[in-house]
């Protein structure tokens, strides 16, 4: 009874943000839901924690973006499916130990890059305004944003406005009540006798009421090695988001989690959202953390959560066109500042110089270049600076001839 209410609780969190995190990758807020159905289910089925939440999440918005303009929803397909092929492959070499060996500050630098790009790519739709272009790039985003400020809609400012507010006020005085999708309805509601406010039906017409046919994604090799990278970049966040809410479970639950066996379920579930022409997935920490919280014990709470999608997209599926742009606007901009985590800017102040300098550039990276080069040069870095920080270098390693 405890796992079937808090899969019941969790699902009315994750419904919307399914939904916004789609939308803002460039997607169809149907796959956003796909994803955490199939993804979500998998996860909880066959991972290694037992309250691991799963689905698309905020992290991968600025990947998907990418690879969707480049290469289109099929190279997204593609490299989704790829990603975890390459999830597999790790957990079988039990890699999944390693990710402690990526330097948290390079971990931190990345999310509060791509933080920052999602909380810009909403500007939009929270406000309103009409663009005479949009663009992924962060730095041509800016431009345009200041030469569409005269097109600022009062409606649509307002009504994201006050889904901000109602999220944060019931999160605070009622943090058992499904405070995200309660403040998007209301929001919403208040749209639907506003003028001008655009919703999600305006823009991408009906939701689909049922999961659709699995079937295979391009695996040319032509199409294999354009999405490479970008397979490599889902597997690499897939892997570190789910280790890092598993360890944030642990943390609130007192048990240990397994990791070789939850890069394997990553793998499995991404390989199975690609099937049904979903987005990547991963586990997300606020999803697990609002499971444990709800009373969620056993991996059936995040089976349940997935089921329950599955039932509300089928029977109510009509009614989610009346969503409101800037109520889901609203919601990723919280998503964003609650990832970018400002209790610990403070911290960061006081960590060694070398860790300051290496998140700031990974963030930087992130910002002005591309998240693939964030990561490398990161990771790079990263270990670099940790061997350089041991007393010495193993006596039996040689240089050899170059």
């Amino acid at each position: 009874m405890a796992d079937l209410l808090a899969g019941i609780t969790v699902a009315m969190v994750a419904i919307p943000l399914s939904l916004a995190i789609a939308i803002a990758s460039g997607a169809s807020p149907g796959q956003g839901l796909i994803t955490a159905i199939v993804a979500g289910f998998l996860i909880s089925a066959l991972g290694g924690s037992t309250v691991q939440i799963g689905g698309p999440t905020g992290a991968f918005i600025v990947v998907v973006a990418g690879v969707i303009a480049a290469h289109g929803i099929d190279g997204l397909i593609t490299a989704t499916f790829l990603a975890g092929l390459i999830l597999i492959a790790a957990g079988l070499m039990r890699a999944g130990n390693l990710v402690g060996l990526v330097p948290e500050s390079v971990i931190n630098g990345f999310t509060i890059g791509i933080a920052a790009i999602i909380a810009t790519s909403q500007i939009k739709d929270l406000f309103g305004m009409t663009l005479a272009a949009d663009a992924p790039d962060f730095l041509e985003k800016l431009p345009l944003l200041w030469q569409g400020r005269g097109t600022v809609s009062p409606a649509a400012l307002g009504v994201g406005l006050l889904t901000i507010a109602l999220i944060v006020a019931l999160r605070r005085w009622a943090p058992r009540w499904p405070g995200l999708i309660v403040a998007v309805a209301l929001g919403s509601a208040l749209a639907a006798v506003l003028p001008g406010v655009e919703t999600l039906g305006d823009r991408f017409g009906a939701l689909p009421d049922r999961l659709p046919m699995p079937r295979l994604p391009d695996l040319s090799l032509e199409q294999l090695r354009e999405v490479f990278p970008a397979a490599f970049v889902i597997a690499f966040l897939a892997g570190i988001e789910s280790l890092l809410s598993a360890i944030v479970a642990d943390r609130m639950t007192g048990r240990r989690h397994r990791s070789n066996a939850e890069v394997l379920a990553q793998g499995t579930a991404n390989l199975a959202s690609a099937l049904f022409g979903g987005l990547p997935a991963t586990g997300a920490i606020a999803r697990t953390a609002t499971n444990v919280r709800a009373g969620g014990r056993t991996p059936v709470a995040g089976m349940i959560h997935a089921l329950v999608i599955l039932l509300v997209m089928m029977l109510a599926a009509p009614m989610a066109v009346h969503l409101a742009m800037p109520s889901l606007a609203a919601l990723l901009m919280l998503t964003a500042w609650n990832m970018s985590e400002p209790a610990k800017w403070a911290g960061y102040l006081r960590s060694r110089r070398s860790d300051q300098v290496l998140l700031i550039l990974t963030f930087l990276l992130t910002l002005l270049v591309s998240l693939t080069v964030a990561i490398g040069v990161g990771v790079g870095l990263g270990l670099a600076l940790r061997l350089r920080r041991r007393a010495s270098v193993e006596p039996d390693w040689e240089p050899g001839d170059r």
